[in-house]
């Protein structure tokens, strides 16, 4: 209820919630920004997109353990972004994760990574359309943290920002 409340405070509308099923464990977040002087934001402007859309699945034991996040849409390549609308971001695992982390400020880290990540709206036939799956993303996200655990993450300078 706390994050809730904090997030509806915000003065910049950089995201907005709304609950699921009027479930506290699981909300859909609008990402209204991000960095203005970014391709993505080119994308969203020419396309009349006024916000990604993600789903926050929290545990029970949340915030001691990470919520399950995933792009709904629009369907995005790069950026980090994998098959389902999987989030490949190390503070999205349990290794990563801190319970001082607040619901904005990992979606402000998203907007940056994907930024970073040179994520875009996808514009290929047949494939813009396709909706994301939960199913894909959890089959996703699983693999991706095995793969990271085994080989590590790449934390990258911090004159990269």
């Amino acid at each position: 209820m706390k994050e809730l409340r904090d997030i509806a405070r915000l003065s910049d509308r950089f995201i907005s919630v709304e609950l699921v099923d009027e479930s506290l464990f699981d909300w859909n977040v609008k990402l209204h920004q991000v960095d203005k002087d970014s391709v993505l934001w080119q994308d969203m402007k020419e396309t009349n997109t006024e916000f990604i859309l993600l789903n926050l699945t929290f545990p029970d034991n949340f915030p001691f353990s990470p919520p399950f996040m995933r792009v709904l849409s629009p369907r995005l390549e790069n950026g980090y972004v994998l098959d389902g609308g999987a989030i490949c971001m190390e503070l999205l695992t349990p290794r990563g994760w801190s319970s001082a982390y607040t619901v904005e400020a990992v979606m402000r880290q998203f907007a940056a990574s994907l930024v970073k990540g040179q994520g875009r709206i996808c514009r290929k036939a047949g494939k813009s359309k396709k909706s994301f799956s939960r199913k894909e993303a959890e089959a996703t996200f699983k693999s991706l943290v095995k793969t990271h655990e085994k080989y590590g993450w790449v934390t990258p300078p911090v004159s990269d920002g």
